[in-house]
């Protein structure tokens, strides 16, 4: 995979907790909710931000399509006293699909789909679940998005879309990008091929 080399410092945030993240279940292309700590991590990432780039009402700023993510994009601009709604949606940052998986708990895939899980666990970047997408895939849908960049940009999107990326900017090998945590309620600031979070 050839690096792309962005223009501009990229700012990645992942939405704040949900009730399935804290289950542990696979969420994917479901439209789950931010919980209470969701909501407090939103606004502790703006907090970040502000400290991070004090020219922040000078970005760009892109979301997932999905809730969870316009709701930690809305509490994070409310924090920072910016307009409402004024900002992009991507469908082509909506999260990496389970397909039939979503809704599990990995400990419930591992039981069920034993040889499954173990396919995917030899080979976590190109292995597709029944009905999903691999992270190959999603790399592929969200390389046109980083490449129309053009200046400093905020996107708040989901743990695989941030995994795609440092791939994609060559700051780890995609074997090990499938692997790498996300946190959420921290920022990962893409610059160049190197990524950090703060």
């Amino acid at each position: 995979m050839i690096p792309i080399t962005l223009p501009q410092r990229l700012i990645l945030i992942r939405h704040g907790e949900t009730e399935w993240n804290r289950e542990g279940r696979l969420q994917g292309a479901q439209d789950i909710p931010l919980n209470a700590l969701g909501r407090t991590q939103a606004a502790e990432a703006a907090e970040r931000l502000k400290a991070l780039a004090p020219d922040f009402a000078a970005f760009d700023y892109i979301a997932s399509p999905m809730e969870r993510a316009r709701e930690t994009m809305d509490i994070l601009r409310g924090q920072l006293q910016l307009e409402p709604g004024a900002y992009r949606i991507d469908e082509r940052l909506r999260e990496l699909t389970f397909g039939d998986w979503e809704g599990f708990t990995w400990r419930e895939i591992r039981k069920s789909e034993r040889e499954q899980a173990q396919m995917r666990e030899r080979d976590k970047w190109g292995f597709v679940p029944p009905g999903g997408e691999s992270y190959r895939m999603l790399a592929e849908r969200i390389r046109p998005v980083l490449k129309e960049l053009r200046r400093e940009t905020v996107i708040v999107s989901h743990g695989g879309i941030a995994r795609a990326v440092l791939a994609l900017v060559g700051a780890v090998s995609p074997q090990k990008a499938a692997l790498v945590d996300i946190w959420q309620g921290k920022i990962l600031v893409v610059s160049g091929n190197q990524a950090d979070w703060l």
